[in-house]
């Protein structure tokens, strides 16, 4: 190995530890603000109580744990099985070339900024939901509508990889058996692709979870445990966004200590997706 070939190696080697250097500072920043807090009120008291009042001295984060769940929910109610449809039309279904125009529109939806999502519901889609279903519009459905849209680039993108990623003996056989197309796809290529499907949809939770600006303006912000769909609600994400810029003291530790909150599940659902990445790949 020659000198330039050396240093190449080197740079890249620096390249990915200061990645990993920049997650391990920001995982410690966030715990060296947030844990204090914790520890000071409780972790059953902060995560399980239900009353958000920081000029009262209360941070109980579990109304808003409850209706990030829901609004993740109902978003996967929707993007799940938009996002299998579409993943199946653009394998075995579409024709060249309107694959190859639609592909890229899929993509494209990745890359428009969470505002421009939140403000089209805020402009249409809330106003249909409070005239035709009731309640205030803002609400948890309207939020998962608006989730489910944004979560299917992931979920299809990685879905279609796992399914073009098998061999063609398995469609070859199943059609040489006398399957038709639609059972070669549906008990024969889904269930061998089902690792890689379910880690696509582990990774649409977290970016389901994590999302901030649109859910702000379009869920309402109620901090409450919500009994239906059409209730408003505030997520984790949400009410770190809002209160962060003029919190200060215990309430600024808190926000932390619900970055931590949040910090975990995601980490946990990207590490699921990656033992089951793994495992498609029988690494």
């Amino acid at each position: 190995m020659d000198l330039k070939e050396k240093l190449i190696e080197k740079t890249l080697l620096v390249i990915a530890l200061s990645s990993i250097a920049i997650l391990a500072l920001i995982t410690f920043f966030i715990f060296e603000e947030g844990l204090p807090l914790i520890w000071k009120i409780g972790p059953r008291a902060f995560i399980l109580g239900n009353r958000w009042v920081p000029s009262q001295g209360e941070f109980g984060i579990f109304p808003m744990i409850v209706s990030s769940f829901w609004v993740t929910f109902g978003a996967l109610l929707l993007g799940i099985p938009l996002g299998l449809a579409c993943t199946v039309f653009l394998c075995e279904l579409t024709p060249r070339s309107v694959g190859l125009f639609l592909r890229p529109a899929i993509h494209l939806l990745a890359a428009i900024p969470s505002v421009i999502y939140g403000f089209w519901g805020l402009v249409v889609l809330v106003p249909l939901v409070r005239h035709y279903l009731g309640g205030p519009g803002l609400s948890i459905f309207s939020g998962s509508v608006i989730l489910g849209f944004m979560i299917l680039p992931t979920i299809i993108s990685i879905s279609e990889d796992s399914i073009r990623a098998l061999p063609k003996t398995y469609k070859e056989g199943a059609l040489a058996l006398g399957a038709t197309h639609w059972q070669t796809i549906w008990r024969v290529m889904i269930p061998a692709a089902r690792s890689g499907i379910v880690a696509s949809i582990i990774l649409g939770i977290g970016r389901a979870l994590g999302e901030t600006m649109a859910m702000i303006m379009i869920l309402g912000n109620a901090v409450q445990i919500p009994s239906s769909f059409l209730d408003s609600a505030r997520t984790l994400t949400t009410n770190i966004g809002i209160e962060m810029g003029y919190a200060s003291g215990d309430h600024r530790q808190a926000l932390f200590a619900t970055g931590i909150v949040l910090f975990v599940i995601i980490m946990l659902l990207n590490s699921a997706a990656i033992v089951l990445s793994r495992r498609r790949s029988g690494g």
